[in-house]
């Protein structure tokens, strides 16, 4: 296919999906935003410490999305309309049964991740009303992750963009009216956070009705149990489940560490980590995109599809990134006061925006080489590399963080970054061999 028509396929499945991701970051900047203006930093750290823990939590099931992607993306371009759909309906169901392990084990789940988070006086019994909130909305979370990995696996981001979008913009809208209308403080971010993941899975639910005659084939709940192919589903939930807690581990440690040197320093990183999640977002558009093409073309069979997918997504996150990292070194001053208005913060925030700027260009490789693996299903390889990786991080933070303090974090967790791109990227060779060979349908 010649490069124009690739930049155009790219391009049609990126950019919806870097535009709904993009409202996510965007919504932990509204969070942190109403209650950076409400006096004392104790706020924003009880909204990062409340939203981490949800994040461990909900990202430790994100194989519900993940694994959706891939396996429908290969069942699509081996041209199985009905396993497609199959593949839905697998995820919404383990989605249920895990939302509901997560609300009745929520006692131990919060014991156990204050424990870690070793927070002020003042910051923990408001994360913790945080909890105990929006723990409710768990099955709800988990559902829209199976949801929005199957629009993705079907090439249809439009409506992942509609869902994304939606349920975002819902979220902050709740977010200004219960903070700086009612007056409700970290309990309303909490609540609009509820209130909107519920939402978004009935809409969820309207545009899968809508848009699956476009997929083909029938909805045969009888396949959901088809004891090979869940079999799989299982192995494959595994294997992300364990590498996206060690990638949640990373982010744990760099928040607890921040949290012990105090207030200032925890929210100072909680906005710094705002403009990390909004490029990790933005540019998971182009991993996102390389999902669904390159399990379209190992379903398909297809190495030169293959080629061109991994080429066409490459270049253009590389220049994203780019970007990104002018602007952050041009307007981190900006940025960093229309989050928060505490003095004490900002100049602590400024102190370590340089890491900031920097990350874009170390991270975007991690995050294009995940997309490749994810839509292959080569779940093995990330979740070795992701414990590899995270092993580097803790060596790293142990030796660096005595030395240069916070500095010495942010270095540890820039050395993460580039440690996850090196470790998938040495198996890339053969991921591609394997495209086409004798092994490629595993």
């Amino acid at each position: 296919m010649p490069q124009v028509n690739w930049n155009r396929r790219v391009w049609r499945l990126a950019g919806p999906i870097m535009l709904s991701n993009v409202s996510v970051p965007l919504l932990g900047a509204v969070d942190t935003a109403v209650v950076g203006h409400l006096p004392g930093a104790h706020n924003i750290g009880a909204v990062a410490i409340g939203a981490l823990i949800f994040s461990i939590i909900y990202w430790g099931f994100g194989f519900l999305r993940m694994g959706t992607t891939g396996l429908t993306a290969q069942a699509l371009g081996s041209g199985d309309a009905d396993q497609a759909r199959a593949y839905l309906l697998r995820g919404l169901a383990l989605a249920m049964v895990l939302g509901s392990c997560v609300l009745v084990l929520q006692g131990p789940v919060a014991w156990a991740a204050f424990s870690i988070i070793d927070a002020s006086a003042n910051v923990e019994p408001l994360a913790e009303s945080y909890f105990s909130i929006r723990v409710w909305g768990a099955p709800a979370a988990l559902a829209n992750y199976a949801i929005l990995g199957w629009f993705i696996g079907i090439q249809n981001t439009r409506a992942a963009l509609a869902l994304q979008v939606a349920m975002n913009g819902l979220n902050m809208v709740l977010d200004l009216w219960f903070v700086m209308g009612l007056g409700w403080g970290v309990e309303g971010v909490a609540w609009a956070t509820l209130i909107s993941e519920v939402g978004a899975v009935a809409l969820g639910a309207w545009l899968v009705r809508r848009h699956a005659p476009a997929v083909g084939g029938r909805w045969r709940p009888a396949l959901i149990l088809d004891k090979e192919r869940f079999r799989r589903l299982i192995a494959i939930n595994r294997d992300l489940f364990i590498r996206t807690l060690c990638l949640q581990a990373a982010f744990v440690l760099l928040t607890a560490l921040g949290a012990r040197m105090g207030d200032v320093i925890l929210a100072a990183n909680a906005v710094l980590l705002i403009f990390h999640m909004f490029t990790s977002y933005a540019l998971d558009g182009f991993a996102h995109a390389v999902e669904a093409l390159a399990g379209s073309a190992l379903g398909g069979r297809d190495r030169d599809e293959f080629r061109g997918v991994v080429r066409a997504t490459s270049v253009w996150a590389l220049v994203f990134s780019v970007g990104f990292a002018f602007a952050y070194a041009v307007l981190g001053v900006i940025l960093i006061g229309a989050v928060t208005d505490v003095p004490e913060v900002r100049e602590t925030a400024l102190t370590y925006l340089p890491w900031a700027v920097v990350l874009p260009l170390l991270s975007v490789w991690s995050y294009q080489l995940d997309g490749i693996f994810i839509g292959t299903t080569r779940t093995v390889e990330m979740r070795n590399a992701m414990m590899v990786s995270l092993a580097v991080f803790v060596a790293a933070t142990a030796v660096l963080f005595p030395l240069l303090g916070n500095h010495g974090l942010w270095l540890a967790f820039s050395g993460f970054m580039v440690a996850r791109a090196v470790t998938l990227g040495l198996r890339y060779p053969a991921l591609e061999r394997s495209i086409g060979e004798a092994d490629r349908g595993r």
